[in-house]
């Protein structure tokens, strides 16, 4: 049986948000969409992820929800972490951190889709081999799915490429995150899973991956802390749709997928962005 997931790229504040209660549902009705997998871990003021919007995204239709470095920038987001069955921070964190390496969706036609979350250690904070987290938890899938589905939030090419032949012929896709610019190398790989090194960002466009423009050329000029508030120009999501064979777990076709916000955004935060952290120049 052939299913079609979407997975959407780091949701980035308000903006991001916003294009997602807004596309979303008619687009998962358009292209016949079984399960909507989306990156979440800039959603809340563009680092976090609150409750409230955990809720809010389940209701605009996200099945399945991963989350990379900023998984506990929000504090009050773990005890979701630790109670819901369909979020996943990455595997290869410490075995005692909050939350679970891998989350399953059963579809409406009946074959179940687990997600696994992994994080690089290349240019980032320290963490567990990703390789053998990964090895870990498809044997402790086993039958529980009949379709697997990898978020790698990496910061190197060549590091998402190689986790992409690790997988190669044991998940149906393995798509990058992270850097919030989609790269143009989707593809099936030799033995039948699909590859994206990064699927890009749902959220302003018009910014330095999704910061406002001005302040993060005075940090880069200045070496200084300026306040990285949310952009809010050229509003997009961008995704990328795959159907894979639930009988083989193998994709047959993985597209980019791009939908534009038809009106300009308002407004950069909301009450449910909790506390923005206005000198974290981290992105």
């Amino acid at each position: 049986m052939k299913l079609n997931i979407l997975c959407i790229g780091d949701i980035v504040g308000r903006p991001g948000r916003r294009i997602i209660a807004e596309k979303l549902k008619p687009l998962v009705k358009e292209l016949g969409i079984d399960c909507v997998i989306a990156n979440a871990e800039n959603a809340a003021g563009g680092s976090g992820l609150t409750p409230q919007i955990y809720d809010k995204l389940q209701r605009y239709g996200v099945n399945l929800i991963t989350l990379g470095d900023h998984t506990y920038r929000k504090r009050d987001i773990i005890p979701t972490l630790e109670r819901a069955d369909d979020i996943v921070r990455p595997a290869n964190f410490s075995v005692s951190a909050a939350g679970k390496g891998f989350a399953l969706y059963q579809t409406g036609k009946g074959p179940t889709v687990a997600v696994v979350a992994l994080i690089g250690r290349l240019f980032m904070k320290g963490s567990d081999c990703p390789y053998n987290a990964i090895d870990r938890i498809l044997s402790q899938l086993g039958q529980k799915a009949e379709v697997v589905v990898v978020d790698f939030h990496a910061e190197a090419t060549s590091e998402k490429i190689a986790m992409g032949y690790h997988l190669d012929g044991r998940a149906g896709l393995c798509f990058g995150t992270h850097t919030h610019v989609v790269t143009a190398d989707e593809r099936i790989l030799p033995k039948g899973t699909a590859y994206i090194t990064d699927i890009g960002m749902t959220g302003p466009h018009d910014s330095v991956l999704g910061r406002g423009v001005e302040s993060v050329l005075k940090s880069f000029r200045t070496q200084m802390p300026f306040p990285f508030e949310i952009a809010t120009g050229d509003v997009r999501m961008n995704a990328v749709l795959v159907t894979i064979e639930s009988n083989t777990g193998k994709a047959e076709r993985i597209e980019r997928i791009r939908v534009d916000a038809e009106t300009e955004e308002a407004a950069n935060y909301d009450t449910d962005d909790g506390r923005p952290e206005y000198f974290n120049n981290n992105f």
